[in-house]
């Protein structure tokens, strides 16, 4: 029997644009958007209110996405090919990463707004470039390539965003006037990185023939196709309870991605000190991904999202209490360990427990999910920041109680991870 070749170029085109879109993961959204925004667009605000403005801006953009998130899957599932989605949100994606570049200080307004879009846009991406793995692998395939995409993400984003750093540390070596025009020409390098290696999966990758071609009448198609899968998804037990545990527990991922670099900012940690952590992240973030594919062989998938969810758990309790650099630069230590092998086993898992014919449908409802948890994350910590505040506590006080908020969020989703696993391990025993 011929053994499956695992690295081909499908795959790697796969891998590839995880390599493409995570520039903006990292250079926009976790990395120079917040500090931008607090220190450039949100000059002269107050820390806890600048804060509050990023959280609801996050919760937004994630509101936005949910409810359009399953819509889009049944759509392309009953429509047009997945890809040409992919390519759609690459397009905007890229264009509106790069027009942060071009908005002048103390807009925050429009800062947010044109994130809004971009963040739309990656997370669309995001939708498509997840349904697309059970076109890209067979089953017995999924975990080592969905592991593969990631670790790829985290090296391509993590090499642009390297690049972004000493560009702003050394402004005048690159030819700048100073860190403010680097960052802005940073924003239009994630652009141009995210269109440059984000079009190899649209050659790659073989168009599927559609039932039905794409018109105004696809609309009423697709509703119609939603609402049978809430009903569907319901009968999936195992399916439901992982979705619910997914929800709780990548919410506090998700937010920590968001809003690190913001609560340090707001502890009175130098920027720089932030960015190189988030360096660190990135490139312990390749390695780990692998490494928690090849532990999800021996101990099961559900067992090694439950570790990386403890691992979490702990980074949440102990955020609350840091006080200086390297502290912070050992809670991006421990990040980079489990952030990439949580996200990329929890979409392999996903993958292999749902109907194939119905992969964008139910990724759909996978992103939706995960855009849900992004909302309550970020909207939890400005709300409890913000009453913190209120109740006279000082700016630094009411930044940690806002942090230790979601450790609730990783509790609750371990428990339920739980549950999944048992009715999992029922099923396939019947």
């Amino acid at each position: 029997m011929k053994r499956p070749t695992f690295l081909n170029r499908i795959n790697l085109s796969y891998a590839l644009y995880d390599w493409a879109n995570s520039a903006f993961a990292t250079t926009v959204m976790a990395g120079f958007f917040p500090v931008f925004f607090k220190q450039y667009w949100s000059l002269g605000s107050d820390a806890t209110l600048s804060t509050a403005r990023l959280g609801f801006a996050h919760a937004a953009s994630g509101l936005l996405l949910a409810l359009i998130a399953p819509l889009l899957g049944a759509i392309s599932d009953c429509g047009l090919h997945k890809k040409h989605f992919l390519l759609f949100f690459t397009l905007c994606g890229a264009l509106f990463a790069s027009a942060l570049g071009f908005i002048g200080q103390g807009h925050w307004q429009l800062a947010i707004w044109v994130y809004i879009v971009a963040a739309l846009s990656f997370s669309g991406s995001n939708l498509f470039s997840d349904s697309l793995l059970v076109d890209v692998a067979p089953p017995e395939q999924r975990t080592f390539v969905s592991t593969l995409a990631y670790a790829a993400g985290y090296l391509g984003g993590g090499l642009l965003f390297a690049l972004n750093v000493a560009m702003t540390l050394k402004p005048t070596f690159f030819g700048l006037s100073g860190s403010t025009q680097a960052i802005q020409l940073s924003f239009l390098s994630v652009g141009v990185w995210w269109l440059l290696f984000g079009l190899p999966i649209q050659f790659t990758l073989p168009g599927s023939k559609s039932p039905q071609k794409l018109g105004i009448k696809i609309i009423p198609t697709a509703f119609k196709q939603l609402a049978t899968t809430f009903g569907e998804i319901r009968h999936y037990r195992p399916i439901l309870l992982f979705l619910i545990a997914y929800w709780l527990y990548i919410d506090g991922v998700y937010t920590i991605i968001k809003m690190a670099v913001d609560y340090g900012l707001s502890l009175g940690l130098h920027s720089s000190a932030l960015i190189t952590a988030l360096l660190i992240t990135q490139f312990i973030g390749f390695p780990a991904a692998l490494f928690f594919g090849w532990l999800a062989k021996r101990i099961g998938p559900f067992a090694a999202i439950r570790i990386a969810i403890g691992v979490y758990l702990g980074v949440t309790i102990y955020a609350a209490f840091i006080h200086s650099e390297f502290e912070f630069y050992l809670l991006a230590i421990t990040i980079g360990l489990v952030q990439g092998g949580i996200q990329a086993l929890s979409r392999a898992t996903f993958a292999n427990m749902i109907p194939e014919n119905k992969s964008a449908e139910f990724f759909g409802f996978y992103n939706m999910v995960g855009k849900f948890a992004a909302i309550i994350g970020p909207a939890l910590i400005a709300t409890t920041g913000l009453l913190a505040r209120q109740a006279g506590l000082t700016e630094t006080d009411a930044t940690r109680m806002g942090i230790s908020s979601i450790a609730i969020m990783f509790i609750a989703g371990w428990l339920l991870l739980g549950r999944a696993t048992q009715q999992s391990a029922r099923q396939n025993k019947d």
